[in-house]
């Protein structure tokens, strides 16, 4: 997330009709408004990734996937999220086309700028979901993939998966290759080549 805009003191339903008519996303908790940072190649891939993934395996079922551009509304904790992707079966959800309340999975892919508030302030505001059951986050740098499941007495516990591992997704009994999903996602490092580096001049 960027610095909040300038814009400040609205209310959901203000910030909704607002957002509507804005060129880029914008986050909201509790009546401020953020705008959404760019994102890194490899962001784009493994989101694309996960969501194809999710969409060839849901299909034909009542559940719904979305990417990046479809809101998640936690009504108790007052915030409108953009997930990287979010999975509802909740009929409830094709009753509101701007946003959906009764997420099952919603997948955040880290990044260096937003790793920190997706672990904390936006998980927070997620555990307030009584729908939701898996919280995905993809870290594309360390290859990594870490899943915090709700489990039957509501504690969240967090399992971990790598590269050759099946990552379960408890909440819609499925279960998905790692190596799959993270599938061309590392970063290349700029080439060292002799013209990049410093020339020394000779005086």
């Amino acid at each position: 997330m960027a610095l909040p805009k300038t814009e400040g003191g609205f209310d959901a339903a203000a910030y909704l009709a607002w957002e509507e008519a804005q060129p880029e996303r914008n986050e909201y908790i509790a009546g401020e408004v953020f705008a959404m940072v760019g994102v890194r190649q490899s962001h784009n891939v493994a989101t694309l990734n996960i969501a194809t993934m999710l969409r060839q395996a849901l299909k034909g079922s009542p559940c719904r996937v979305f990417i990046e551009s479809v809101k998640t509304r936690i009504e108790a904790a007052d915030c409108f999220f953009y997930p990287d992707v979010v999975v509802t079966c909740d009929a409830r959800d094709r009753q509101t086309p701007a946003y959906v309340s009764y997420p099952l999975l919603l997948v955040e892919v880290l990044s260096d700028s937003t790793a920190a508030f997706d672990r904390g302030v936006k998980f927070a505001a997620y555990r307030k979901l009584e729908s939701l059951l898996d919280y995905v986050l993809i870290d594309v740098a360390a290859q990594r993939i870490e899943v915090f499941r709700r489990n039957p007495e509501n504690h969240w516990v967090l399992y971990e998966y790598g590269p050759g591992d099946s990552l379960e997704l408890a909440s819609l009994s499925l279960n998905l290759d790692v190596g799959e999903l993270l599938d061309d996602t590392l970063e290349e490092a700029p080439d060292d080549r002799p013209e990049d580096r410093p020339q020394v001049v000779d005086r």
